[in-house]
């Protein structure tokens, strides 16, 4: 069986419990890169150009030999063009509607018919959600994600869901020993490139997960804290435990949460009675 580090409210490490089966899981990587990326895929919102973009155009050019207004024999390219002036018949154009010309269509524009979800099989979600928690819990793999910590912090008493107010938060995290991942989050970058004017001008990291049991006053409390991720323990998903699709993230499971793992056979595949 697996085992985890036991913390009390104060901050101390009491003790080495054994964890539920979902935790034994070997690391599948691409797996939890399949479902991460169908979670993306499944929030990505369709868009596309107008239909009538770069064709709100009055175009006509022949091509024939002496039809009026026609290009033949003129040394010019035969592309749609509009009419900007004329003198008798000769005339001055630009190219327009074309896609190789300026103001014209795009040759393939993007199309808010086209479908961005992605499908995944049950049971390989599944796997996958058990993977990233067996990842979770290796101390080798949390540090290589980057994460801060001086003693891996993977069950705390259920008293931490009663914690009503984020400065109480943040003074257990220091009693864990999670000061310098505190530091680690709180750094905010700018963005390199044009994502700036995109709505995604800021970069920050992700710090500690924190499962619990169920409703409480905790998910108010951890929701102030950037980078800071809380949710309920039936709702995990890959991408909260791996994301980026780089599993080990640093996460702290209440007794609670451990207890629902284990009592109702969560990520594993249910049984039809016969």
């Amino acid at each position: 069986m697996t085992k985890a580090n036991y913390i009390s409210i104060n901050g101390n490490f009491e003790k080495q419990i054994e964890l539920p089966e979902q935790f034994e899981e070997s690391l599948r990587v691409d797996l939890i890169n399949r479902a991460v990326l169908a979670i993306r895929a499944n929030k990505r919102q369709q868009y596309g150009v107008n239909e009538r973009a770069g064709k709100r155009y009055a175009v006509s050019i022949s091509k024939k030999r002496r039809d009026y207004k026609g290009s033949y024999g003129k040394g010019i390219s035969r592309v749609a063009k509009k009419t900007m002036s004329r003198s008798g018949e000769n005339f001055s154009w630009v190219g327009a509607f074309a896609a190789n010309t300026v103001g014209g269509r795009k040759a393939y524009p993007p199309m808010s018919e086209r479908i961005w979800k992605q499908k995944i099989n049950n049971k390989e979600r599944r796997l996958a959600i058990r993977s990233a928690l067996g990842a979770s819990v290796k101390e080798e793999l949390v540090r290589k994600r980057g994460h801060k910590f001086e003693k891996l912090p993977s069950v705390v008493s259920n008293d931490l869901e009663n914690i009503k107010k984020t400065r109480d938060l943040i003074e257990f995290f220091k009693k864990i020993g999670l000061k310098g991942e505190l530091e680690r989050i709180s750094v905010v970058k700018i963005r390199a490139g044009v994502g700036k004017t995109r709505g995604r001008r800021y970069r920050s990291k992700k710090g500690p997960l924190i499962v619990v049991g169920g409703e409480c006053a905790l998910i108010n409390a951890a929701s102030n804290i950037k980078g800071v991720d809380i949710v309920i323990v039936n709702r995990l998903n890959a991408e909260l435990l791996a994301p980026g699709c780089h599993p080990g993230r640093l996460t702290i499971f209440t007794e609670k949460a451990i207890e629902r793992l284990k009592k109702e056979n969560l990520f594993f595949e249910k049984k039809v009675k016969k």
